[in-house]
Formats: C-alpha cells, sequence, structure tokens
C-alpha cells in the first residue's frame, strides 16, 4: 500500500504539490481563525446565578433564596451538578453543565427556569446571571492615574464613563470595577427626634423615595398651543434630601434637616486596591467572553482606552496593572524561534552530510507545512492556541525534523545505490 502511494505520488508531482499548497493555505487560515490564548481554558462549563438581599444572615440567605434556586434549576437537561453557596446579603449558584453542551444554550435554559423560580423567592429580591466568561477570563487589568482627584471621584469616572466605553467592545463579557469608593448620599438620623415627632424610620426611607422621582402628565392645549405637563422631581444636592418633607407637626412641615443631616459619603467596602505600596487606585478587570479570541480582545480593549483617553480630564491617565498579550506574544514568538533554528539547523546537517541542497529544501518544505497542519487539528477540535498546546507544537517539531532526516537520508542512499548499479 505505500510503495503504491509513494508510486502515485511520484507520478502525479504536480497534483501533490497543488495539495500541498492547498494543506498550507488553509493551515495558515486556521492559524489566524484559531483563538489565541496563553493559558488554557480548563475551568468547568457552568452558569452563575447571583442573587443579593443585604442585611440578611447568611442562614436566612440559605433557607430562602439559595435552596428555592437550587431545588428548582436541578431539573434543567444536560446539568452535571448544582452548587449553592450562602454568604452575608449575597447567594452564588453554579450549574455545572456537561462539557459537550453549548455555553448559551445553557444560558438559555438557565434564564427560563428563573423565570418560574422568581415567585418561590422573597419581594423584592431578583436572582441575574453571572457574566458569560469563564475562570480564565480576566485578560487585562488596568487603573486609573488621577493625582488631582479623590477615590470617589474616581470611582465614579470609572463607573459612569470608562467602564460603559470598554463594555461595548467586542468580545468582552464585563468590565468589573475595584477601587475607590462608590459615591451615595448618607441621611444621619436622630432617634430621639424620630420618637419626637412620631416618625418611624420607614417613614423616611419611603418619603425620601417617592420625592426622587419624575412624574409625566399629559397634554394642555390653551390658544391654540398644546403643552406637555411633567412633574421635575429627581435630587440633584444635599440640599433637595435635606427639604425633603417627611411629616408635619400641628401644620409645620418636618423635614429631612430636622429629624438628622444628610452628607455625601462612600459605601460600604470590604477591601481596598493597592498598587505597589504606593495608596490606593482605582480601576477595572476586563472579563473576556467564553470562546474568544483573547489576543484580539485586548488589543480592542487598547484601543478603546485610547478613544475613551481623548475624553478624560487633563491630567487623567490609564496605566496597565496586568497585561495578557505579552504572555500570548511570547508563547508565539517561541514557537517561531524554535521552528527557524530548527530549519537553519537542519539545513546545515543534512547539506554538510548530503552536500545536496534539494534534500534540504524537501525538509524545509515539509516542516512549515507540518506546523500548519497541526493548526488545523487544532480549530477543528476547538483547542486554542495557547501555552500547552504551542509547547506540544514545539516538540513536535524536533520529531518531524528526525523523521524528515531519516526519510531524505535513506531516499538519497537507495537512489545512489541504484544509479551504482546502473553504471
Amino acid at each position: 500500500m505505500v510503495e503504491k502511494l509513494i508510486s502515485i505520488s511520484l507520478k502525479n508531482r504536480a497534483i501533490v504539490l497543488l495539495l500541498a499548497a492547498a494543506l498550507f493555505a488553509y493551515g495558515v487560515y486556521s492559524i489566524q481563525k484559531n483563538p489565541i490564548d496563553a493559558i488554557p481554558d480548563l475551568s468547568e462549563n457552568q452558569v452563575i446565578v447571583f442573587t443579593e438581599w443585604m442585611g440578611r444572615s447568611p442562614q436566612v440567605i440559605e433557607d430562602q433564596v439559595t435552596y428555592p434556586l437550587v431545588s428548582n434549576l436541578q431539573g434543567i437537561p444536560k446539568i452535571k451538578n448544582v452548587r449553592g453557596t450562602s454568604m452575608f446579603g449575597m447567594s452564588f449558584v453554579y450549574i455545572i453543565f456537561e462539557d459537550d453542551v453549548d455555553i448559551y444554550w445553557a444560558r438559555t435554559r438557565v434564564l427560563e427556569r428563573l423565570n418560574y423560580a422568581q415567585r418561590l423567592l422573597p419581594q423584592g429580591v431578583t436572582p441575574s446571571l453571572g457574566p458569560d466568561g469563564t475562570g480564565v477570563g480576566h485578560i487585562f487589568w488596568y487603573h486609573i492615574d488621577a493625582p488631582k482627584m479623590d477615590l470617589g471621584e474616581q470611582r465614579a469616572l470609572q463607573d459612569w464613563y470608562v467602564k460603559l466605553a470598554l463594555q461595548t467592545v467586542p468580545g468582552v463579557a464585563e468590565v468589573a470595577s475595584f477601587g475607590g469608593f462608590e459615591k451615595q448620599y448618607q441621611i444621619i438620623v436622630d432617634p430621639v427626634k424620630l420618637q419626637y415627632y412620631n416618625i418611624t424610620l420607614m417613614d423616611v426611607m419611603n418619603k425620601i423615595k417617592a420625592n426622587n422621582n419624575d412624574v409625566g402628565g399629559r397634554k394642555f392645549e390653551m390658544s391654540n398651543m398644546a403643552y406637555i405637563i411633567r412633574g421635575l422631581g429627581y435630587i440633584k444636592n444635599l440640599e433637595d434630601i435635606e427639604n425633603t418633607a417627611i411629616s408635619n407637626n400641628n401644620g409645620i412641615p418636618v423635614r429631612v434637616k430636622d429629624i438628622g443631616s444628610v452628607q455625601m459619603g462612600g459605601d460600604l467596602r470590604l477591601g481596598i486596591f493597592d498598587m505597589d505600596g504606593k495608596g490606593e487606585v482605582v480601576g477595572g478587570i476586563v472579563v473576556m467572553r467564553y470562546g474568544e479570541n483573547a489576543d484580539k480582545v485586548i488589543t480592542g480593549v487598547k484601543e478603546k482606552m485610547k478613544e475613551v483617553q481623548k475624553g478624560l480630564p487633563e491630567g487623567v491617565l490609564f496605566k496597565t496593572s496586568y497585561d495578557r498579550s505579552t504572555l500570548i506574544k511570547a508563547a508565539i514568538e517561541s514557537v517561531k524561534g524554535t521552528l527557524i533554528e530548527e530549519m537553519i539547523t537542519v539545513s546545515i546537517v543534512v547539506f554538510i552530510f548530503l552536500f545536496h541542497w534539494r534534500s534540504a529544501l524537501i525538509i524545509l518544505i515539509q516542516l512549515p507545512i507540518s506546523v500548519a497542519a497541526g493548526f488545523i487539528f487544532l480549530e477543528m477540535f476547538g483547542i486554542s492556541s495557547n501555552i500547552m498546546s504551542l509547547t506540544g507544537i514545539a516538540l513536535a517539531i524536533g520529531v518531524v525534523v528526525d523523521d524528515g532526516i531519516v526519510m531524505v537520508e535513506n531516499a538519497y542512499r537507495h537512489i545512489s545505490h541504484a544509479q551504482e548499479l546502473k553504471k
């Protein structure tokens, strides 16, 4: 069989060369299409359901949120396992699917079941799906260098400008903010004054919520003109909250400033982000969407950051904290360097021992075609180009070189022996 295949190949050299060229071209196409990353993704095929119910103990969260969700999500098809975790004010449910399940099909099934499970949860508690990323999806970290801005202003800039812009980059699942203070209006209530005016804390909360609202009216016609009537009630500063009426005392309105004080402060936080021991910074973590090309996504994020930079206040700059593309480029350069070194070494060895440049040319053609064919199989089986797969290709180059030298030397020996017999 092998002899027939060799004989057919020798008789149809043009066809063999065309097939080799087509294989190499398809391999180059697979290299460009195959996702490139530094770290192989070995995480579970999972969907995360996150539920927040602040102020409740882990036991209450477990009984009223986590347990109902886990019980109802177990009926989804192609599930391997369902895990639940309860902590203070938060619940996490991890739905582990089989490896061959499409992640977006799984997210759709989980979302359908959550619509049913919603009625089993306490009023006002709404579960939500986590981002469609993986455990190794944190591909790019950055922080804001703004020496003239406090941590609250930096966090507001990150949450309401930078984050929203970077989330539009194709392949980005989420931009998670870290560091700084999330600004909030804080009302410090005097309990003695509440008792004096016979006002409850819930009355204060409900009145402030009701006053922080825009309301719509209807069209009003007068003198052949139509006017749209609407009520503007959104809170714009501290004074608006201080002057909000809570109740009345003998016909005199009781305002928020009569029962306490209002200030601008930061939300409760459980940690800080320190940069090189020089102080706190504010920034974000870019999470890549499942199955995307990490190098391409990082390039898109950097291009978007250049556009966002133009709209930042004077003196505010982006600083990179972690960039996986450096590791990706190093892995690619390692394979390229190995391939070039092997080709040069083999050419020298074959030419010295055989003194035949065409024999060396055969191996030089064989190496890039073999590597390109390897990427075809990577793309076919859905394996990304990462450190593990690229290292395997680099090691396989040595085996290909050894086989090529042996086969060329053997063919050269048989041809020389045949020519001697003819003499």
